[in-house]
């Protein structure tokens, strides 16, 4: 037994400070409820333990997503960026996705600070090593210290912290992150009450010092001379940006966009390729030593060489860590080969032959709980009361993690009070793709977000997600009211001008036909007059909006029948016609409504009309169930 913190249980214990311990945490802090945030470190709350950087194809709208549900990361990668680029900015603009190269360590303290200064929110060093069950519910978690921390709910986001093992070649070191720890007694206390736990891999390159690199023989990647920045600026005050107004304590950070830096691109040689092919027996991944399943979407050096034999040379992306250092990351050169396959690899880049590395290159393994065991809401189906968010459900990536960690907070907060979960849908975020994915599919590697994922993403542009988001913004109280009347305001701007430009007339006929028959064609001028926000989000409506209206009517199917809820007792494998590998599965996952059971992989048609038949058989088949 541990000594107790205090007598009274907090509302919300968060286990965890990386990207979405945070979220979770001011989510649920920002609402109000009494928070503790756990972590091992406090001097690596939000670090970036590989690529710094924020964003990219879906998920740079996983991003505006949180910013538009009053999450942190957005606003402090605009603040803390270095260089910002919009991809796929030659395509169509639903999967246009904004990116940021960060000050690695602005980024880290301005989130260290802004946990610091948050009202309801606590924030201690301490290692959690087990949680405390009363039957099947959480009611607090146990740490290293032998300090008890009481809770009404807990939010379990360790990262790659679970058994984490990290390997060069065939040295082999406990760690969730080279230089830091491994929690090694929580993943016991979580199989103790039945939460089955697997092992995933993942990777980083090697970092180099940007004076021993010769970017003379490199191509420049610049900025964006007009980026597109995360948060959304046109509803909130700069006061938000950087400081506290009531503290008046300044926080890290800079008017975005400004002073700019470059990347750069080099490519691998053919002895580079060589090297890695001599060397594969060495590898952790391919001696053997990883049992774990690495990232199919972000290979190390080994996969693509063997993987992608055909590929005479493959791009790398040198990137600075910061502003105020001379730390370079290699981005495209994961391994976990041993070090002095490493160097001579490195060398082996054009541009790189007098490369000094300050860093080297390692894979880390660790325990995941497949996700297949959590309720929409990322709450346990096995422990009341307990959540999870993070790399811990099996995805990679801050933003995948940022994203689940705030839905966790906002749950967490809401089953403590009794009300409803915020259940983001498939046609309104890619928040609720990734989720229902998760829950629904589970899945057996890294889970990577993509815009193809989403099957209504024309739906989900970045720059709608304030105003697609802005109900559950509402009834969960994540935004201040100052805010929401912005957003309000514009999205009855938006409405007024494409009204217009659909029942106005201009000497080629109706202006939005018009703008959709001509691609650059001029504008009324009290409408170029409109803030760019309004006016962006307005023409995509109007240019697309055949496209916009079949999609809508598409998604209307699916929310139907993501209403009819399937309720508690149903017994899967007792529903006649249903085959028995379709009624184990149902039954292993509990789909709590008949859209989700629809997703369900290897359930037909038949299958769904089967379950809604039954369901209607249920006195509690249309009632809502606990998500």
């Amino acid at each position: 037994m541990g000594v107790n913190f205090r007598e009274e249980p907090f509302d919300v214990v968060v286990c965890g400070g990386g990207h979405a311990g945070v979220e979770a945490a001011l989510a649920a802090a920002r609402m109000g409820a009494d928070t503790l945030l756990l972590t091992g470190n406090v001097d690596t709350i939000g670090q970036m333990s590989c690529n710094p950087a924020i964003g990219g194809v879906a998920k740079g709208h996983i991003v505006r997503e949180i910013d538009a549900l009053g999450g942190e990361m957005g606003i402090t990668a605009d603040v803390t960026g270095i260089q910002f680029r919009l991809l796929n900015a030659t395509k169509g603009p639903a999967v246009q996705s904004p990116r940021a190269q960060c000050d690695k360590k602005a980024y880290q303290f301005r989130i260290k600070h802004t946990l610091e200064l948050q009202n309801n929110l606590l924030v201690f060093q301490g290692t959690v090593s087990g949680l405390i069950f009363e039957g099947s519910t959480v009611v607090g978690c146990r740490t290293t210290l032998e300090v008890e921390f009481r809770a009404k709910s807990v939010i379990v986001t360790t990262g790659t912290f679970l058994r984490g093992l990290l390997h060069v070649g065939e040295a082999k070191s406990s760690g969730g992150r080279m230089g830091d720890y491994s929690s090694l007694t929580l993943s016991d206390s979580l199989m103790g009450v039945g939460i089955e736990l697997r092992r995933l891999k993942t990777g980083t390159p090697p970092r180099v010092a940007g004076r021993s690199i010769d970017f003379g023989r490199m191509e420049e990647q610049r900025g964006d001379s007009e980026p597109v920045f995360f948060a959304f600026h046109d509803t909130r005050g700069d006061v938000e940006l950087f400081h506290v107004e009531r503290s008046g304590q300044r926080r890290l950070g800079w008017v975005p966009g400004v002073n700019q830096v470059s990347c750069w691109i080099t490519h691998t040689s053919e002895v580079t390729e060589r090297l890695v092919r001599d060397n594969l027996h060495r590898s952790a991944m391919y001696s053997g030593q990883i049992q774990g399943v690495g990232p199919r979407y972000c290979p190390s050096i080994e996969d693509k060489i063997v993987r992608f034999a055909d590929k005479p040379r493959h791009m790398l992306f040198l990137e600075p860590e910061g502003r105020q250092t001379d730390e370079y990351y290699i981005n495209g050169m994961s391994t976990s080969l041993p070090f002095d396959v490493q160097v001579a690899m490195v060398r082996s880049v054009p541009g790189l032959e007098g490369a000094q590395l300050i860093r080297p290159a390692y894979a880390v393994e660790y325990d995941f709980a497949p996700p297949t065991q959590l309720k929409p809401s990322l709450e346990s189906k096995v422990i009341e009361n307990l959540f999870f968010a993070g790399q811990i459900n099996g995805t990679s990536g801050y933003e995948e993690a940022a994203g689940q960690g705030l839905v966790a907070g906002v749950n967490a907060v809401e089953k403590v009070r009794g009300r409803p979960a915020m259940i983001l849908g498939r046609q309104e975020s890619y928040i609720g793709v990734m989720i229902d994915d998760l829950v629904t599919k589970g899945t057996s590697e890294p889970y990577r977000m993509f815009t193809s994922r989403a099957e209504h993403r024309l739906l989900l542009n970045h720059g709608s997600a304030e105003l697609r988001l802005r109900h559950h913004a509402e009834a969960h109280q994540l935004v201040d009211g100052k805010r929401l009347a912005g957003i309000k305001t514009k999205h009855g701007r938006v409405h007024h001008w494409q009204s217009w430009l659909e029942s106005n007339t201009t000497s080629g006929g109706v202006w939005a036909d018009v703008i959709r028959a001509v691609p650059n064609a001029s504008l009324p001028d009290e409408f170029v007059a409109e803030a760019k926000e309004v006016r962006d989000e307005v023409l995509y409506r109007v240019r697309y909006k055949g496209y916009l209206e079949r999609e809508r009517q598409l998604a209307d199917k699916l929310r139907n029948a993501d209403r009819v809820r399937l309720p508690d007792e149903m017994d899967f494998r007792a529903v006649p016609g249903l085959k028995k590998e379709t009624a184990d599965k149902l039954a292993c996952i509990r789909p709590t409504t008949l859209g989700q059971a629809q997703r369900v992989s290897g359930v037909t048609p038949a299958d769904v009309a089967i379950l809604m038949v039954h369901a209607a058989r249920f006195s509690g088949g249309t009632r809502e169930r606990g998500a």
